[in-house]
């Protein structure tokens, strides 16, 4: 797998780009062998850039963050690209158990690969979930995302972050998630804050190219310090 010298002027922290499998990049922010974290955008085709300035603050905390491409368009849901780059993250961080970061459809991928880790052979740490779209199929399974969990499953953590201006993903989605996830004794949390379905992942939605692009503005880093900074709590302790 290659690494491809990138630079973008907008954002001050290095970054390598790099292929987790042939034709399929990620950013890697930091290096191995910082605790390893794996964060996954949202339902959007190849958009790992939405969420730089995440990866970039999660980074500064002395976390590495892989931030793959995937593709939620494509004939399997984007399933084979989610999991060759768990696979990349968790090799690149030498075995060790890794966090997974997801966001609106990728938060219910980080619950689908946190419910199968043992299938997959991975260790996952802990999950975390930003406007988790839960009332839609995981894109790894193809099915209702707490179908997939098994007597044996490991029960890594769950913190699920909700925005209270969030009008795609209620906050009600993630504290009726939560309640599921607590009748079955699965650990969870859900944090709330004061953001919208962009914000709490710093991009920001331009309706003119019906995307989710990154964002600098002071309100959307208040957010990001917010979340990188429990993040690094959570994976740092």
């Amino acid at each position: 797998m290659g690494v491809v010298a990138e630079s973008d002027t907008a954002f001050a922290a290095a970054v390598n780009t790099v292929e987790y499998a042939p034709g399929r990049r990620a950013d890697v922010f930091g290096e191995a062998p910082a605790s390893t974290a794996l964060l996954w955008h949202g339902t959007q085709t190849d958009s790992r850039t939405a969420v730089r300035g995440l990866a970039e603050a999660i980074a500064g905390q002395g976390i590495c963050v892989v931030a793959p491409d995937w593709d939620s368009h494509a004939a399997d849901r984007g399933r084979a690209d989610l999991l060759r780059s768990a696979e990349f993250a968790y090799s690149r961080g030498g075995g060790g158990r890794l966090v997974v970061i997801g966001w609106s459809l990728g938060g219910v991928a980080a619950a689908g690969l946190t419910f199968r880790a043992k299938e997959f052979n991975v260790r996952v740490a802990h999950a975390i979930c930003l406007g988790g779209a839960f009332m839609v199929d995981d894109p790894i399974s193809g099915g209702p995302v707490l179908e997939c969990v098994t007597d044996d499953a490991a029960r890594a953590p769950f913190t699920l972050f909700s925005g209270n201006a969030d009008d795609v993903v209620p906050t009600s989605v993630s504290t009726g998630f939560a309640a599921s996830l607590r009748g079955i004794d699965w650990p969870v949390e859900v944090v709330e804050l004061d953001a919208d379905h962009g914000s709490i992942a710093g991009a920001r939605y331009d309706p003119d190219l019906d995307r989710y692009d990154a964002a600098d503005d002071p309100a959307t880093q208040a957010v990001v310090g917010v979340i990188a900074d429990r993040i690094a709590a959570i994976t740092l302790h």
